[in-house]
C-alpha cells in the first residue's frame, strides 16, 4: 500500500514540474566545423593559441580558470607546445606569459599576503578573490569558472560558439529584458513571464547576465587571421573544448596505437592457431 502511495506522489510530482520543463526553450545550435572531431581529428595549435588571446584579453576580465596551471599551456597538444621543450616548465613562451601575471602568496617571512610575480607552476589567477566580489561586479550573477565549461554544457564547443555569437541587435518586439541584462536565443530559459505579446509565439532562449563578449575586430591575432566574430567564436570555443579535455591528442594517438597493435596481434593469433592445429582433426 506504502509503494503504491508513493508510486501516485512521484507520477503527481512529474506532473506538477511538467510545465516548468516544457516552457525552457533554447534554438537549435548552429553546426560548426572543429579539427578535432572524429576518430582521428586534432586540435589546431594555431586555432588554440587564438582562442587563448581572446580568454586573456575578453573573457579572464569576469570568468576564471581554475583548473589549468601555465604549465597546461605548454603541454603536449596545447596552445603552446613545443617539443623541443619536453618540460613545458621550460618553454620560454609560457614562462613568458606566466610572468605577466601576478599571483597572491604569503611572505614566508612576515605571514603577510603579498603579490608575486607568476611561475609556470602557478595556476591562471582567477579576476576576483572571491564569489562574493564576483557577483558584486556582475550584477548578482556569478560567472561559471571555464576550466570544464566545454564538457559542462550540452553541446560543448558547438553551444559555446552559438552562445558567444548567437546575441541579436535587439531582443524581439514584446520582450521586456530587466536593465543589466542580456537576450540570447541559445541561452536556455524561460521567457514566459518576460512576454507580453502573443502568448503562442514566446520566443525561445533565455534572458542572462552577460553583454555580447565579441565584436569583429576586438582582438588581434598574431598569426594575422581576419578579426571577424565568427572566427572568435569559433577559436575560443576550441580553446575551451582544450581546457576541458587537454589530453585529447594522446588519447587518440594511444587509441590508434592500441588498434593496430591489436589487429597485428590477431594476425599472429590466428597463423599460429593454423600452423598448430592444421593436422589435428577438429
Amino acid at each position: 500500500m506504502l509503494r503504491k502511495f508513493l508510486a501516485i506522489l512521484g507520477v503527481a510530482g512529474l506532473c506538477v514540474a511538467a510545465p516548468a520543463l516544457a516552457a525552457t526553450t533554447q534554438a537549435p545550435l548552429r553546426p560548426v566545423h572543429w579539427s578535432f572531431e572524429g576518430p582521428f581529428g586534432q586540435y589546431d595549435q594555431a586555432q588554440l593559441q587564438r582562442g587563448f588571446k581572446i580568454y586573456r584579453e575578453v573573457c579572464s576580465q569576469c570568468h576564471s580558470m581554475n583548473l589549468i596551471a601555465f604549465h597546461n599551456l605548454g603541454d603536449p597538444g596545447g596552445p603552446f607546445w613545443d617539443p623541443r621543450y619536453p618540460n613545458s616548465n621550460s618553454n620560454p613562451v609560457v614562462k613568458a606569459i606566466a610572468s605577466a601575471y601576478k599571483v597572491s602568496d604569503i611572505d614566508a617571512d612576515t605571514g603577510d599576503q603579498i603579490k608575486r610575480t607568476a611561475t609556470t607552476a602557478d595556476y591562471l589567477p582567477p579576476p576576483f578573490p572571491n564569489d562574493p566580489a564576483a557577483r558584486a561586479s556582475n550584477g548578482g550573477a556569478l560567472p561559471p569558472d571555464m576550466s570544464l565549461l566545454a564538457a559542462a554544457r550540452d553541446g560543448g564547443p558547438r553551444y559555446i560558439y552559438n552562445l558567444v555569437t548567437g546575441f541579436p541587435a535587439a531582443p524581439p518586439a514584446g520582450l521586456t529584458v530587466p536593465p543589466g541584462k542580456y537576450y540570447n536565443p541559445y541561452f536556455a530559459g524561460d521567457l514566459t513571464s518576460s512576454w507580453h505579446g502573443d502568448p503562442a509565439k514566446v520566443p525561445v532562449g533565455g534572458i542572462l547576465g552577460m553583454p555580447p563578449p565579441l565584436v569583429a575586430g576586438k582582438v588581434t591575432f598574431d598569426d594575422g587571421t581576419p578579426s571577424t566574430l565568427d572566427q572568435e567564436g569559433r577559436d575560443v570555443a576550441a580553446f575551451l573544448q582544450w581546457a576541458s579535455d587537454p589530453k585529447m591528442d594522446q588519447r587518440k594517438q594511444t587509441g590508434v596505437a592500441v588498434l593496430i597493435y591489436l589487429v597485428v596481434f590477431s594476425g599472429l593469433l590466428y597463423a599460429s592457431y593454423r600452423r598448430i592445429w592444421r593436422n589435428i582433426a577438429h
